[in-house]
């Protein structure tokens, strides 16, 4: 009689030794596949010589190995017959919207193809979108043409032929499509994390701003996302910096300048964000507090205790093109307020009250004139000092405008005695020594400033100089000096600034 207890147990026991079996038949069959694969792909004597590309926008969430796997795989199968690879490209952690130029091995690829001893004949991808994004083919195109290198696509099931009018169609459908797939799938990530900041005030990433540190806050409510270790974080008051913050809307409240309390911060010591956190500050100095810094501050709505997201923005700006590949450099920018997604209710610890953080954007440092006049300098933009090159700082002085040089020193700090002494000049004496350098007979003080914008003149001030500089850049215009066209028309340059 069969004990069905005793077979069960004994089953039991050979479960580890079974799955060792089935693994390592799993593992002959795979090695096998991979072997008459490879075979298929070995081409006679003469065949093609191919490189492959592939890439992975992140490393962090996916699995290079499988990613390079299968692209590898799909490239295998499309050449079989026809040549083998012998060299590999693949880049990690590389948006597809990266000119290839702009990517690691993209890069070392298209020098490789300008390099006549390159030892490869053609490149073969995986799949187009992988490679590339919009129109990139088509201008890579006349680079491959020009050095008799192949593209081989899945998609079209061999040779790209830039000259056949399907495959043209083909490229084109495929470039719009990969713009498609990163613009559905970037509004649907921007969608969800406007909910999560809004509804659930959820930190959503990014350094935590000074005056916080990042806890943990439990394991990441996506399965997928937690199984790869991922945890949610909050912020709690960092107690070596928080009092800090609070001292500053303190201070703003009570009437202080940024520059005061930048430079009171300074006086005591204070250690700036940038050195607290150097590891997430590397790019900058962590010598001493900006006014920068101060009103930066001052404006991060994150001190009321709600979540902010969508502050900031990145823009690609188009950049200088690279082998006929338009390149762009990705810039930061800040984006208005009424784009600002803030949580509904207060997710941390506050450091300052909304009523008081409202109060301190109002307050205005800045000293007015008593009588409520609107003061105006011609030169914003025009004067430069000759010592350092600068700019001149705008500076009403005396009841007249005037212009400052102070080489890079701001009320943030204290005065060096070393430094260079500062650099003054009225606007009036100005204007009258440009007017006898370009020899007006009339001195209208718009018309000199107008005419100085239009040619890209500036003025270098020294000590008690006033020389002129054709600038190399275009001209500035500046909608708040530039008069009226026939204003200028009695105004005639002599010979030598045309010279210059």
């Amino acid at each position: 009689m069969i004990d069905y207890g005793e077979v069960v147990s004994m089953s039991a026991v050979m479960d580890v030794a079974d799955v060792d079996v089935l693994a390592g038949w799993v593992d002959r069959k795979q090695a096998a596949a991979t072997k008459a694969r490879n075979r298929r792909s070995r081409a006679p004597a003469g065949g093609i010589r191919f490189a492959f590309y592939g890439r992975i926008s992140t490393e962090d969430f996916q699995d290079r190995e499988s990613s390079r796997r299968w692209q590898q795989d799909c490239a295998t199968d499309l050449i079989a017959g026809h040549g083998s690879i012998v060299a590999e490209f693949f880049d990690v952690g590389c948006s597809r919207r990266w000119a290839w130029a702009d990517r690691p091995y993209a890069g070392a690829l298209l020098a490789a193809v300008e390099n006549p001893d390159r030892g490869f004949d053609a490149i073969v991808v995986g799949e187009y979108e992988r490679a590339f994004y919009g129109d990139q083919l088509l201008q890579m195109a006349p680079l491959l043409r020009q050095h008799g290198v192949q593209l081989w696509l899945p998609e079209l099931g061999g040779p790209v032929d830039a000259e056949n009018p399907t495959h043209q169609a083909v490229i084109t459908l495929l470039g719009y499509q990969s713009k498609r797939e990163v613009l559905r799938a970037r509004f649907r990530t921007t969608v969800a994390m406007q909910a999560q900041a809004r509804e659930q005030g959820r930190h959503l990433g990014r350094r935590p701003p000074y005056g916080y540190r990042l806890v943990d806050a439990g394991p990441h409510p996506n399965r997928a996302h937690a199984r790869w270790g991922r945890r949610l974080h909050r912020l709690e008051p960092d107690l070596a910096t928080a009092p800090h913050v609070k001292w500053i809307f303190v201070q703003r409240l009570a009437g202080r300048s940024v520059a005061s309390i930048a430079r009171m911060l300074n006086e005591k010591g204070v250690p700036c964000p940038s050195r607290v956190d150097r590891e997430r500050n590397p790019h900058r100095s962590g010598e001493a507090w900006t006014l920068r810094t101060v009103a930066a501050i001052l404006a991060n709505p994150r001190y009321t205790g709600r979540q902010v997201w969508n502050r900031q923005r990145t823009d690609r700006d188009p950049a200088e093109a690279v082998d006929d590949q338009q390149r762009y450099t990705e810039v930061h920018r800040w984006n208005q307020a009424q784009d600002w997604v803030i949580s509904k209710k207060v997710v941390h610890p506050p450091l300052v009250g909304e009523e008081d953080f409202v109060a301190a954007q109002a307050i205005n440092a800045v000293p007015t004139p008593e009588d409520g006049s609107k003061r105006t300098y011609l030169l914003v933009g025009l004067i430069r000092c000759q010592l350092c090159g600068r700019l001149m700082d705008s500076h009403w002085v005396h009841r007249r405008p005037g212009y400052r040089c102070r080489h890079g020193h701001t009320s943030a700090t204290t005065s060096d005695r070393d430094r260079l002494k500062n650099i003054y000049v009225r606007e009036d004496i100005a204007i009258a020594s440009v007017a006898a350098q370009l020899g007006h007979t009339s001195r209208d003080p718009w018309d000199i400033a107008a005419y100085l914008r239009a040619h890209g003149i500036t003025i270098m001030c020294g000590v008690g100089t006033v020389t002129l500089e054709v600038s190399k850049v275009a001209p500035v215009h500046d909608p708040v000096a530039v008069v009226p066209r026939q204003r200028l028309t009695a105004i005639t340059p002599p010979k030598r600034v045309h010279q210059a």
